[in-house]
């Protein structure tokens, strides 16, 4: 290989500063909208794809985390949420604070330095409290402060994170209302006014109590991506629930399969007609890796070819789901030799790299040489579209990979 690409990751996360909200909504709202408070942490268990902490009071016994609380929920940051830098041995389930954590988890400057030291150009970066897709908003009583906290945090992510201090590197991905189709609708518009390019979404919105991709319901959602051109990126575990497989499963069998909400999810976007509706929409998926795609499109086809008669979706899915796939879908991997050893299966155009910083799957700060030892059998122009050309496509970024927002 010639030289490895600067890397554009397409999945890193943010761990939000605890002055997001405060700084950001009105102060009659500073006592009961998100903020952090220093507490003991009595338990906390991850099993069966559910988590649970519970938070102790002033003066418990316990070690001691900083949590984020709102309305009922009390979600402590944790050793899972920022892990580069620590041994693999010295990851557990576990309660931290801001100061136990790598500072490039919160803050721009410290974030750009060790995109430096992993050679990487821009990333892309999910939220943290709100969750995956924004599910912390949506669950919330309060719908109307719900949005007021969904926008803020937009704000943020557009003015602060990916602001003037970013210098391009930072790419912004926003978030929607989920519980409203319109209003979802009208922040996708609103964001892409300032250049705005992606948005999160659930894998599987049933399981968040909302209306399936089968439905119309999304429509108006849809079409405002559609129309702007915004990518609507889903990660794992946007559904709420992570793959397990019983309710006593340790963590170790649902990272196993953590792919299988995106083969579920891929699989309901193909089969939805979405795609004939909506001809520009473009979908990603982050940390679902990519090996198991060949099968499922080759699986897909083959029941869209032979079971037309009673599958359902003849009068909808116009095309072989695979050739759908190929015009609106890409996958995201960090760490997928299989994947990249079948690529012609899948299409050197529908593959993205990510990093996956700060979390414990994190390649940083060897990620250019993971890529190196898995790539190494590609073509060069072949790696170069996976690692940055097909990101800067996508996500309308500069020549040399960096985020504009859009002029006044």
């Amino acid at each position: 290989m010639e030289s490895f690409p600067e890397i554009i990751s397409v999945d890193d996360h943010t761990v939000e500063p605890a002055g997001v909200w405060r700084d950001r909504l009105p102060s009659r709202y500073h006592d009961i909208g998100p903020r952090i408070v220093r507490a003991p942490l009595k338990e906390m268990t991850f099993v069966g794809g559910k988590f649970a902490p519970k938070m102790g009071a002033p003066g418990d016994d316990g070690p001691i985390a900083d949590w984020w609380v709102y309305e009922d929920l009390h979600r402590p940051l944790t050793r899972l949420d920022t892990a580069v830098g620590c041994s693999r041995d010295d990851i557990k389930l576990e309660g931290i604070t801001y100061e136990q954590m790598r500072p490039g988890s919160y803050s721009v400057p410290e974030r750009l330095a060790d995109m430096d030291v992993n050679h990487v150009r821009s990333a892309l970066c999910f939220p943290t409290f709100p969750r995956f897709c924004g599910q912390t908003f949506t669950e919330a009583k309060d719908h109307d402060l719900g949005l007021l906290c969904l926008r803020a945090y937009n704000d943020w992510m557009v003015e602060e994170w990916c602001g003037p201090q970013a210098h391009g590197r930072l790419i912004p991905l926003t978030l929607i209302p989920l519980w409203d189709a319109e209003l979802a609708a009208r922040e996708v518009r609103r964001n892409a006014e300032r250049g705005v390019r992606a948005v999160c979404f659930s894998e599987i919105p049933p399981r968040l109590g909302l209306p399936s991709i089968h439905t119309d319901d999304w429509d108006p959602f849809l079409r405002a991506c559609d129309e702007t051109g915004t990518v609507i990126a889903m990660h794992i575990g946007s559904s709420s629930k992570m793959p397990s497989t019983s309710a006593d499963a340790p963590p170790a069998v649902g990272s196993t399969i953590t792919f299988a909400n995106c083969c579920y999810s891929m699989v309901d976007w193909l089969m939805s007609g979405k795609f004939e509706s909506f001809p520009h929409l473009k979908i990603m998926y982050a940390e679902g890796q990519i090996g198991w795609i060949p099968y499922i499109l080759e699986r897909a086809d083959v029941v869209w070819e032979e079971n037309r008669g009673w599958g359902g979706v003849a009068d909808k899915v116009l095309r072989p789901p695979s050739e759908l796939f190929a015009e609106h879908v890409y996958g995201c991997f960090f760490d997928d030799a299989f994947g990249l050893r079948n690529l012609d299966a899948i299409g050197v155009g529908n593959v993205l790299y990510e990093t996956d910083y700060p979390h414990s799957d994190s390649t940083w700060p060897k990620s250019r040489e993971v890529g190196e030892a898995q790539m190494g059998h590609l073509p060069q122009d072949v790696v170069e579209r996976i690692v940055r050309g097909n990101a800067i496509d996508l996500l309308g970024l500069t020549s040399d990979g960096l985020w504009a927002p859009a002029a006044s």
